[in-house]
């Protein structure tokens, strides 16, 4: 298949995110792999309010969707109920540790990173319970490489759940950070499925405005939207 001219942008974030770069200081860079009081480590992760994460969270999806969704925010200890939802929709704000494990130690410990996603009701049921639960082992104190075989661990005793059918999620804030740059990256739909029956869809071919990616058991396609969530033009597709 022929390789799609942008496909070397796709943020890897996306697919960490089935659980799912930019230049940061030299302080952060220097920061030690897990730094040492539970403070040190995750103060910066915190947003300002609680009112802030909210709305950051609800910026994933035009409003038809995500004034009806319920909201996760960061605790101390892992996300927690801050709005209650009608629709079957969560929407929450990922943190730079859904980036792959086996990104620059800087990327993954990235403070500043921000990435609004809100997943229907099949994908919050079997997506985004594997990156609550690596948020766990994060604020728990676990290293990358802990991480990693944690996860291992966990598929390997069949405890990830794959994509429930038509598991999917949005990603139209023009307000992300760290997603593919220094901001947000596109507006898109994101579509998931178990890596052995995922369909043909022509994904990362030239002049289609969609990519797919893999991330351990599961295929993800990216679909690229032209409006961010607030109607807004986005750059137009290339």
């Amino acid at each position: 298949m022929t390789k799609h001219p942008l496909s070397r942008h796709l943020p890897c974030v996306v697919l960490a995110s089935l659980l799912a770069g930019f230049q940061t200081g030299s302080a952060l860079a220097a920061a030690p792999e897990v730094p040492g009081s539970a403070a040190a480590r995750f103060g910066h992760y915190f947003m300002a309010s609680r009112e802030d994460e909210i709305a950051l969270a609800r910026s994933a999806a035009p409003p038809s969707i995500s004034s009806l969704a319920a909201v996760l925010i960061l605790a101390a200890h892992g996300y927690v109920t801050a709005a209650k939802g009608r629709n079957g929709f969560v929407c929450i704000v990922e943190r730079s540790w859904a980036n792959p494990v086996g990104a620059k130690r800087a990327k993954f410990w990235d403070p500043k990173f921000r990435a609004p996603i809100c997943f229907n009701t099949a994908a919050a049921r079997s997506v985004l319970p594997r990156y609550l639960m690596r948020t766990r082992w994060v604020l728990a104190g676990a290293t990358r490489s802990e991480v990693r075989r944690r996860r291992e661990a966990s598929r390997a005793a069949g405890k990830l759940e794959e994509p429930a059918s038509g598991a999917m999620s949005y990603m139209m804030s023009d307000r992300g950070r760290g997603i593919g740059g220094t901001g947000p990256w596109r507006p898109h739909l994101m579509f998931y499925f178990p890596r052995a029956r995922a369909p043909v869809w022509g994904a990362n071919s030239r002049g289609a405005p969609i990519y797919s990616g893999t991330s351990d058991d599961t295929t993800v396609f990216f679909v690229l939207v032209p409006t961010w969530s607030d109607g807004k033009p986005a750059p137009r597709f290339k």
